[in-house]
This record gives C-alpha cells, structure tokens and sequence, in this order.
C-alpha cells in the first residue's frame, strides 16, 4: 500500500485521519493502534476474523479507493496486511 501520512489500522490497513475514526477501549478511551470499524469498547468488532479473510474484506475496498484491478489490489492488500500488529507472526 503507498504510504500514508498519520496512523494507520493495525487490523485493516485504512488511514486513520479523523479523529472519530479511532477504535476505543474499555472504557471508552481512544486505541491509537485500530480503527473504529475493527476495534471498539477494547474488543475486535470480529474477534474470529481471520487473516484470509480480513485480506478478502480489504482487496475490494482497495480496489475502489486506489483505482485498480481487483488482482492487483488483491496482490497488494497480500503482501500488506500480515505485517499489521494483528497479523504479524514471527
């Protein structure tokens, strides 16, 4: 994914550049790490989501936002997402 100025989801890779779009914990406060799609009241909204899965969700929305082909989205939002916190395995 090109680079982005400000935080991005550590779950689903979209910019976070409102303020309101930040995930929250527990107790209400924001979490800086993911997105409010992906995270709130200090849960994922999809705790049993998987990574395939997650990458599925993703090359669509990517697709459209970045004005290519499915393939090539697919092919990019691969090789980006396992390296978000959530998904990183050493």
């Amino acid at each position: 994914m090109p680079k982005t100025v400000g935080p991005i989801c550590q779950s689903c890779g979209m910019p976070i550049q409102d303020p309101k779009d930040f995930g929250t914990t527990a107790s209400g406060a924001k979490n800086l790490s993911y997105c409010r799609f992906c995270f709130q009241n200090g849960d994922f909204t999809e705790p049993d989501l998987t990574l395939e899965q997650m990458i599925e969700k993703c090359t669509g929305i990517a697709a459209t936002k970045r004005n290519m082909t499915e393939d090539k989205a697919k092919e990019i939002v691969s090789d980006y997402m396992p390296k978000l916190k959530r998904w990183f395995r050493k």
